[in-house]
């Protein structure tokens, strides 16, 4: 396998994010006035397993196997590709479009954060994110900053931070079982 180039890049800011914060999930702090999540889950052990993890996030495979549709503007994320995350079926969908803010392919850290466009039921970002740390451990985390942007999520009210978590949880135990071959 050959190595992956140490990169780490901001996205251009396209003007049509629905939240002045853009980028706040790559370094912190998170901003005030939103709902908070911060989730990790360890994966496993090693740079096999720490290799396809990141594939895995990065590709968006694992919101898919995760049961999410997704449609992205490129195969992996890269700053400024356009994404439509999709939950529910027929008249119950609800469409998320977002666009990728940032991406890190490093040596030990693979992710990216997206950030909401117009039409998305939340403003704020969420960023997924693999690390090999020194022990030789793995680690998937979830950061976001959120707050409603629709009627229906304002109207749903506490139960949409109750829903996020239990979907950062459930994309950890996916990711876990993506990479158990590994």
């Amino acid at each position: 396998m050959k190595p992956r180039p140490a990169r780490s890049a901001p996205g251009p800011v396209s003007g049509s994010f629905t939240y002045p914060e853009v980028g706040a999930t790559r370094l912190g702090p998170l901003p005030e006035g939103y709902h908070h999540l911060h989730h990790r889950t360890r994966i496993g052990r090693g740079r096999p397993v720490f290799d396809a993890a990141g594939a895995a996030v990065t590709t968006f495979r694992l919101h898919r196997r995760a049961g999410t549709r997704v449609r992205a503007g490129s195969p992996r994320a890269e700053p400024g590709t356009a994404v439509e995350v999709a939950l529910g079926v027929g008249p119950l969908r609800v469409s998320a479009p977002c666009e990728v803010v940032w991406t890190a392919y490093e040596r030990e850290r693979t992710g990216f954060a997206y950030g909401t466009l117009a039409g998305h039921p939340e403003r704020g970002e969420e960023s997924f994110v693999v690390e090999l740390r020194e022990d030789g451990s793995v680690w998937f985390t979830v950061m976001a900053f959120s707050r409603p942007a629709r009627w229906y999520s304002r109207l749903a009210g506490p139960l949409v931070p109750v829903f996020q978590g239990w979907y950062a949880r459930w994309l950890g135990h996916t990711l876990r079982r993506i990479t158990a071959a590994a």
